[in-house]
């Protein structure tokens, strides 16, 4: 390639690189954040979470206390004179509650009603950042999470729930997602990222197969740092959420105590993050393990002679495979939306290229390659080392001692002569050495040919 092609080459797998690093954000966008089913099971995930647990049920217990009059509540239940105890029963219930809050949370009903809460406040999100007729203003609303049920729930279980849900306030239980002044925002930034998951994945597989058909001659080298673009751009993303994640908690949490559940909430609501980035170190791997079976190494080119019946005489079914795969690969995915189904298919069209590729090279190395040949080189190899342990140990049994010291004047005697091992054990050696050769792609046919004529002629081999 000229120096411009190669430059362009490497700007694009590069740019391929980053391409597939902000491709990872934009999915984890798309799935987390827009997908409401993604949501619920992610929420239910963090409820399920000791830290998390804990930080919720003080403040649902802190939303009973104030919105609640639970001395007056004790006092109508109390009898008699016992009335007067409810203040330090109040105090106390309080301490109590923290326990029981998260027995409550603990409860398949309560988490049920957590997901339920989840799952309606993001669908009310979506209908606002899609501005759909019907929503909340942009003017005067805000998208809240209520779990006033689980303030009631709470009630409930240490004793003083009797009608206590037409005694909440309206707002009890409520967190703040988004207030009117950031609703617009958060529609423009929707606007601007929907659909961009699906364009940076196009668009990285775009840049590696033009830097791949530029490439002609050694594609196997650009196939190969494909395959390091996407697991760097992978491991890039790994190391992005560990640094991300101690700034937005800094810069989100103040309170020392509520830390540790905002850090396990991060956690786990981008732990779908890693996963993806994951999937795309698996695939850079792929990507690696093709180009160095295209390339000229005797391991390769080993491998190649193995594949190539199969190849040649089984291409169907090797196909009807690579087909399987892919359809598992694609019902097994998380989300079967046009994304997915466009990324799964470029990838499916990549590895039948590869393979048809594989088997053009294939054939024009081994035209007449058989499986018999796999187990006959194998034992050819195993017979070969046998043979070559034994000659060294009949020579090193046969070597004698390169000089004797004389017996009086201090001249030295002459060297003893070195018995040679057996001649034809030696030829079969040098044979085995020039096969050898010859399967690595050091010998041409033509050398082994003229190197075989001189050991078989006598002559010393130039090997």
């Amino acid at each position: 390639m000229s120096r411009g092609r190669r430059r362009l080459v490497r700007a694009l797998i590069v740019f391929g690189a980053l391409l597939a690093f902000l491709s990872v954000f934009a999915i984890w966008v798309e799935r987390q954040a827009l997908n409401t089913n993604d949501w619920t099971d992610t929420s239910g995930r963090l409820i399920q979470n000791p830290t998390i647990r804990e930080t919720v049920g003080n403040y649902l217990v802190d939303q009973l206390y104030e919105n609640v009059d639970v001395e007056k509540e004790l006092s109508e239940i109390l009898p008699g004179e016992t009335k007067e105890l409810a203040g330090p029963i109040s105090g106390g219930l309080r301490q109590v509650a923290g326990t029981g809050a998260d027995k409550v949370l603990e409860s398949s009903t309560a988490q049920e009603l957590w997901k339920s809460a989840n799952r309606t406040t993001h669908e009310q999100l979506l209908d606002v950042l899609e501005e759909k007729e019907g929503t909340v203003s942009t003017e005067e609303g805000k998208v809240t999470l209520n779990l006033g049920s689980l303030v009631t729930n709470l009630a409930d279980q240490i004793g003083i729930g009797s009608n206590l849900a037409e005694k909440l306030p309206e707002d009890a239980g409520q967190i703040t997602i988004l207030r009117s002044d950031q609703l617009k925002t958060a529609q423009n930034i929707v606007v601007a990222i929907k659909g961009l998951a699906l364009i940076l994945s196009l668009l990285t597989f775009l840049c590696f197969g033009l830097a791949i058909y530029l490439s002609r001659e050694g594609r196997w080298v650009t196939v190969l740092y494909c395959g390091v673009g996407l697991v760097a751009a992978g491991f890039a993303v790994i190391v992005a959420r560990q640094v991300a994640g101690g700034i937005v908690v800094g810069q989100l949490v103040s309170e020392d105590s509520v830390k540790p559940a905002a850090e396990a909430a991060w956690s786990i609501g981008t732990s779908l993050m890693t996963s993806i980035a994951t999937t795309v170190i698996v695939v850079g791997a792929l990507f690696g393990v093709a180009g160095w079976l295209a390339s000229p190494t005797g391991s390769a080119r080993s491998t190649r002679r193995g594949l190539a019946p199969a190849l040649r005489e089984h291409a169907a079914y090797v196909y009807a495979a690579l087909a399987i795969v892919v359809g598992i690969y694609f019902l097994s995915a998380p989300s079967q939306n046009l994304r997915t189904f466009l990324t799964t298919l470029v990838i499916a069209a990549g590895a039948a290229f590869g393979i048809h590729e594989l088997r053009k090279q294939s054939a024009e190395e081994f035209p007449d390659a058989a499986y018999a040949d796999i187990f006959g080189r194998t034992r050819a190899r195993v017979v070969g080392a046998v043979k070559e342990a034994n000659i060294g140990e009949r020579a090193s049994k046969l070597r004698l001692p390169e000089m004797r010291r004389p017996a009086g004047d201090g001249a030295p005697e002459a060297p003893t002569a070195v018995l040679p091992a057996d001649e034809e054990e030696t030829r079969l050696a040098r044979l085995e050495r020039l096969a050898k050769l010859h399967e690595q792609g050091i010998l041409t046919d033509a050398e082994l040919a003229a190197e075989k004529a001189r050991i078989l002629g006598g002559s010393e081999s130039k090997i």
